[in-house]
């Protein structure tokens, strides 16, 4: 009665643990980086097309085949085709930024990244460690300053996605992340079946017959076990042993042939100190979590990059089309006052030297048409290669650009904030600092775990079990003076009751205690663990401090140029009027035709020097959008339709 006792109290504890171990993990919360994350850092996640997501299917073997995605779509966008008429692409800076969200292949590479960060948080919801994002500006397409064409906003080295804040490896800047994640082992959070069936026939020479009564023993043992695990993210495990044999012999002194067998065995184990609670056990989950906002917010860190380089390459190309205008009026003026000038030298009204003067000045403006064409032609191509998935088509690649936005029409609107006000918009704004207020998040993840692995390890440890024999007589017995009997059942269905009916329990509980001597290793990981999270304060600080000298920069650089602008405009008046005297003083034949080619080649370096001015005025104005993280919210763009590459008829 006292052992029966025993086994029921034994058996209800073991129950409750295993109770109390489910219902904790199956409450824990759908997000568990809620408690340890930043507050409004991604207050409504967009959702990636169905194009990236990993196929589902309620098929449990469809876990054991691989899944495939689909190859890039490297078909350009309609939106192209209705741009074209006449054989010309007519872009306006609006219809630049929405082929790039469809077709630029940086947003398209980096759009990558966020179904990654997806596949981080499966695999860590398993207990798996986390890989890391990539949280790099992909700088693979030439123009507006990257590639060593034009001038354009700084960012990531260019070709490629580099680790930034969140990644596994080494981090930007010259911060590393090795112990980002450290703490005890996490066990797989998916269940495990294991299963071993076999047959073995088994010969064994012996020295003599006294103990098995044959010279040589013959085993044939047949073997079914089966085995169930399970953890828990409480530090808790369980996990169900069925182990059944068969055995038969040729010995004469064995009982039963064949023997039959049949045990089970019901283990938990609990952690109590180092590795217990959700806290060291669930890190992986957490971090992979704001990984994926990391992954997020890099994700519109790379639109802000591209559309910043987008606008600069547009603004080039507006520059390079409204310079070869200008050369072409003054290469035509030029021309038109040669044949003047030859027409006068008939009537011997000039001297030849005047000719001679004017054919060096045509063949100057001619100089100076070629290089503003090939210039021309230049940017057009880095803008159809910004704007497209593939050049391979001859005609788009042939197609002619022609911007309908120019700088003529730009107005120099003064800012109606103040510097203070733009610095804490971009405190507030740029993606850098958010990505590092997660980052921070991760490291105090991985401080705690740290601090919990320090302790030693102790566990609670219980099982309970038991066994069961049967099998008939063995035929070939022969014991002198020793009757064969037995009172086990003769089948296995009588071992297999006999195993759960308490017959022959098996039962223990106890404490596993390990106490590493020194612990120099989970020491050393816990302190460097805190001093990288003092560095990566420090290093947003700096951030901080490099945003504000970004914006002030931006701002004074976009005072100088609007006085740039201002000067050249005038500069222009001055030398359109001073052309127009000379065109009348040469109409009363008080001036010759060379004063009058000096000022029109004065005019069209006037008017090329206010076309780069005001090109650089609109540069600046988008290197003071990109620096307060106002580049999306000023262009109207909606970080969704970047993700699904399909740009909304809403959309402004």
């Amino acid at each position: 009665m006292r052992s029966s006792s025993r086994l029921e109290r034994l058996a209800a504890f073991l129950f409750c643990s295993v109770v109390c171990a489910c219902t904790c993990f199956s409450q824990q919360p759908t997000n568990p980086a809620n408690s340890n994350t930043i507050a409004n850092t991604s207050p409504s996640r967009p959702h990636y097309s169905s194009v990236f997501k990993m196929p589902s299917s309620r098929n449990p073997l469809s876990a054991y085949s691989p899944s495939s995605t689909p190859e890039p779509e490297l078909t350009n966008s309609p939106r192209l085709n209705q741009l074209i008429r006449d054989g010309k692409l007519y872009l306006s800076l609006k219809d630049a930024i929405r082929l790039a969200m469809e077709n630029n292949l940086d947003i398209a590479i980096a759009r990558y990244n966020l179904p990654i960060a997806d596949m981080d948080i499966l695999r860590t919801k398993a207990g798996g460690v986390f890989r890391g994002v990539n949280a790099g500006v992909v700088e693979g397409t030439p123009g507006g300053g990257v590639g060593g064409f034009g001038t354009g906003a700084p960012g990531a080295g260019a070709g490629g996605t580099t680790a930034g804040a969140g990644g596994a490896g080494a981090g930007a800047s010259g911060l590393v992340q090795s112990t980002l994640g450290v703490g005890t082992a996490v066990p797989s959070y998916d269940p495990t079946i294991v299963a071993s069936v076999g047959a073995e026939h088994q010969t064994t020479p012996l020295a003599n017959q006294r103990i098995y009564g044959v010279p040589l023993l013959q085993l044939n043992t047949g073997q079914a076990n089966f085995g169930f695990s399970q953890a828990f993210a409480t530090g808790s495990s369980i996990s169900f042993e069925f182990n059944n044999n068969r055995q038969t012999t040729n010995s004469p002194f064995f009982n039963l042939s064949p023997a039959l067998g049949a045990m089970y065995r019901f283990s938990f184990q609990q952690q109590l100190l180092s590795g217990f609670g959700f806290g060291p056990n669930l890190r992986y989950l957490r971090i992979a979590n704001n990984n994926k906002k990391i992954s997020d917010i890099a994700f519109k860190d790379q639109v802000m990059a591209t559309v910043t380089q987008i606008e600069n390459i547009y603004w080039d190309l507006v520059n390079a089309y409204q310079q070869s205008q200008v050369n072409e009026q003054s290469r035509a003026f030029a021309q038109q006052s040669l044949e003047n000038a030859r027409k006068q030298l008939q009537l011997e009204s000039i001297p030849a030297m005047d000719v001679m003067k004017a054919e060096a000045e045509v063949s100057k403006r001619e100089q100076d048409l070629t290089v503003a064409r090939t210039s021309l032609q230049l940017q057009e191509l880095l803008m159809k290669n910004a704007l497209t998935k593939s050049l391979d088509d001859p005609v788009l690649e042939s197609v002619n650009v022609v911007p309908t936005d120019t700088l003529q029409s730009a107005q120099i609107v003064p800012s109606n904030q103040s510097v203070q006000e733009l610095i804490q918009q971009a405190l507030r704004d740029r993606p850098e600092l958010a990505e590092s207020d997660v980052d921070l998040v991760n490291r105090q993840i991985s401080r705690k775990a740290a601090r919990n692995a320090l302790l030693p390890s102790l566990s609670l440890v219980a099982f309970y079990g038991g066994s069961g024999l049967a099998g008939p007589l063995n035929p070939v017995y022969n014991v002198p003076a020793v009757p064969n009997s037995s009172n086990v059942p003769a089948d296995y269905p009588g071992a297999l009751k006999n195993a759960f009916n308490n017959t022959a329990p098996d039962y223990y509980v106890g404490i596993n205690l390990n106490i590493p001597i020194r612990n120099r290793v989970a020491k050393a990981d816990q302190y460097r663990s805190e001093l990288e999270y003092r560095q990566a304060e420090l290093r947003r600080e700096e951030l901080r401090k490099q945003i504000r000298i970004e914006v002030r920069n931006a701002e004074y650089a976009l005072e100088q140029t609007a006085a740039r602008v201002e000067a050249a405009r005038k500069s222009r008046d001055l030398a359109q009027r001073t052309f127009e005297i000379t065109q009348k003083e040469q109409a009363l034949g008080a001036g010759s035709t060379f004063q009058t080619m000096t000022a029109q080649r004065d005019l069209a370096l006037a008017e090329l020097d206010f076309v780069a001015a005001m090109t650089v005025y609109e540069k600046a104005r988008v290197e003071v959008e990109r620096a307060i993280g106002s580049t999306l919210e000023h262009n109207g763009i909606a970080i969704q339709d970047a993700i699904d590459a399909t740009v909304s008829s809403a959309t402004p």
